[in-house]
């Protein structure tokens, strides 16, 4: 038995590392494709489970996400060594993780400090100005701040009303996704790209067109369909939240710490400065350590100056904060050989990936990054989906703003506006389906949302192809 247990053995390490002899070197392109395995069993677990399995993985979804980490991470140390595993380590937390969640975790925080007082009348012209207004505050403070922020006045507004799945679907849309599009606060894949190089306004100069066209189409069609039902609907006999005549907001004081919040990326942006730092290799600039200490101390004060009442009026929890920080450890981890791999090329292990994005001269395609990138954004997740595309391209932020700037505008826009076709393309979207499920709405299922997106947002991201990106 022993010796049928060392024979597998040995036929797995030699299938993983096949030019191995004591791992002196890290050699992306002689890698085995089976190191993508638990990147792709983490995103799938995260996409099937849920559907397959909710209850097991409502209580065991970081188990599941620490079992994929462990292995890629145990197999990585024995075969190139634990200090250089652990070198790996840090780098995927310290460089990327971390701010990221710093990040989400206060916008998340100021947003949920933030009451929206009252009831007005959910009219088609109200609903439509709501999205509107959502899609900018989308890249102002995040789509998961702005969702937050208005989706339960958005429920009030239209609680009388008879159809009113049609007004969240769309939500979903404009201000959970395509809002988000023009700054690296409006979404993580653009937060990541902005930890990556990418310069602030980069994006607000190179998608305002796309985002334009996409939330402009979206808006006036949302108001034709509303203005549809709300001819023909009656409204309930009774009224749950009747409208009153004003509006008004507690926790108001959040709102400047929003404006800080933005100032702190911009600064961390555009402030260049030789200090640094080097923790077992890993590269910590003095603008992005003073930003995500600044992140942590707005986090905290947001906690300390808003009223109890404000957090328990929006049902604030860190549940839906706890399950993001959780699940995307296990990701950044596990995409560590899948980038090595894909920036090795059309000769590392992903070269067909490569190839299918590249045309016959050797250019990239924007068409097919735009696609390739927002079809595995919708199923996956589209922050790390960004990244292995970005880094498919060839990951230099400077080549990529210059030259080929239309295809990492390509990449941004199918990881921003596909992630809205699926209820797991984007954080947010689970999070409204949620709110939405829990105030006494019947929101579609999983295809049945996926027959609302197929037939309203694949038309206009054809349209946006053949405008934009062929």
């Amino acid at each position: 038995m022993k010796t049928v247990a060392r024979a597998v053995a040995t036929f797995f390490f030699v299938l993983l590392f096949p030019t191995l002899a004591g791992a002196a070197s890290f050699d992306a392109a002689a890698l085995s494709p089976l190191w993508g395995v638990p990147f792709a069993g983490i995103l799938l677990s995260l996409a099937l489970m849920p559907l397959l399995a909710p209850h097991f993985w409502h209580h065991h979804y970081g188990k599941v996400a620490a079992a994929w980490a462990l292995a890629f991470l145990l197999p990585f140390g024995v075969a190139y060594g634990a200090p250089f595993a652990g070198e790996q380590l840090l780098h995927a937390l310290v460089g990327e993780y971390i701010p990221f969640v710093v990040l989400l975790t206060a916008l998340y925080t100021v947003a949920g400090g933030i009451h929206i007082r009252g009831n007005l009348h959910g009219a088609p012209g109200l609903n439509t100005g709501i999205l509107a207004i959502g899609a900018v505050l989308a890249s102002l403070m995040g789509t998961t701040g702005a969702s937050m922020l208005l989706i339960r006045p958005l429920i009030r507004a239209n609680d009388n009303r008879r159809h009113r799945v049609h007004v969240v679907v769309f939500f979903i849309f404009i201000v959970s996704n395509v809002g988000g599009s023009l700054t690296p606060l409006g979404d993580p894949p653009l937060f990541l790209g902005f930890l990556n190089g990418v310069d602030f306004f980069w994006t607000l100069r190179h998608l305002l067109p796309e985002t334009l066209l996409v939330v402009g189409v979206l808006l006036v069609l949302f108001w034709f369909l509303d203005r549809f039902y709300y001819r023909q609907e009656g409204v309930l006999p009774v009224d749950p939240t009747p409208d009153t005549p004003g509006i008004g907001f507690d926790g108001a004081r959040n709102f400047w710490l929003l404006g800080v919040i933005v100032a702190l990326v911009l600064m961390s942006g555009l402030w260049k400065s030789p200090v640094s730092f080097e923790i077992l290799g890993t590269h910590v600039g003095l603008p992005g350590l003073v930003r995500d200490l600044g992140l942590v101390g707005i986090t905290l004060l947001s906690l300390a100056i808003t009223p109890d009442k404000v957090h328990a009026d929006n049902r604030f929890s860190w549940a839906p904060m706890a399950e993001v920080a959780k699940l995307f450890a296990g990701i950044f981890l596990t995409i560590i050989p899948v980038i090595a791999m894909l920036r090795a090329g059309e000769h590392g292990p992903f070269g067909a990936v490569v190839a299918a994005v590249t045309r016959a001269d050797g250019q990239p395609d924007p068409a097919m990054y735009f696609w390739a990138t927002g079809l595995l954004s919708a199923f996956l997740d589209n922050a790390p989906t960004y990244l292995v595309f970005f880094n498919t391209a060839g990951g230099n932020a400077g080549t990529l703003m210059t030259t080929h700037a239309d295809t990492l505008a390509a990449i941004s826009a199918g990881a921003v506006f596909m992630g809205a076709c699926t209820y797991i393309g984007n954080a947010p979207n689970m999070m409204v389906k949620a709110i939405a499920d829990e105030r006494g709405m019947r929101m579609p299922g999983f295809f049945g949302y996926m027959a609302w997106s197929g037939g309203i947002l694949l038309p206009l991201f054809i349209l946006s192809t053949l405008i934009f990106f062929r």
